[in-house]
């Protein structure tokens, strides 16, 4: 079992949830739902761990709230 870590916003547009995992090639998708783009996300990277090639870019290493007056 492998844990990763996915960025998720809101479009404004389409109201749709936008998600990706940083560093992680090909990894994104959409929903309707946090819950649908949460199964979208698993299902595209249980796809793409099936390439023996991998790599990954980056690591992720967490968020940060920077505060600008």
């Amino acid at each position: 079992m492998k844990t990763f870590t996915a960025i998720a916003k809101r479009d404004p547009d389409t109201k749709f949830y936008v998600g990706y995992v940083p560093g992680f090639p090909g990894a994104h998708s959409q929903g309707e739902t946090l819950d649908e783009l949460q199964e979208n996300l698993r299902e595209v990277i249980e796809m793409l761990l099936e390439d023996d090639d991998l790599v990954f870019e980056t690591e992720f290493v967490g968020i940060q709230q920077i505060v600008v007056q």
